[in-house]
């Protein structure tokens, strides 16, 4: 019986102090839309007959967004330099 994606979730929001706006503004940083009324019902309890579970695409977005809203985007990449170099 371990965390549960909903469960995740709901610790990720309180130990980042996050609100419902600030969750839809970090997914919508990996181009992923969820709307305010969808984070109402993930956040419900399980016995409340407007309760969601977290799908495993929501999780993995949000994580995505959260990593991009916490560390900044990416840097472009630099080309390698090849291995044949001449001295």
């Amino acid at each position: 019986m371990g965390l549960t994606n909903n469960d995740i979730f709901k610790k990720l929001r309180v130990a980042h102090k996050l609100r419902d706006d600030d969750i839809v503004k970090i997914c919508s940083l990996v181009d992923f839309k969820v709307t305010k009324s969808e984070l109402g019902a993930i956040f419900r309890n399980e016995n409340h007959p407007k309760y969601m579970e977290c799908g495993d695409q929501i999780l993995r977005n949000f994580l995505n967004g959260l990593v991009i809203h916490l560390r900044g985007p990416m840097p472009p990449k630099k080309d390698k330099p090849s291995g044949n170099k001449k001295v």
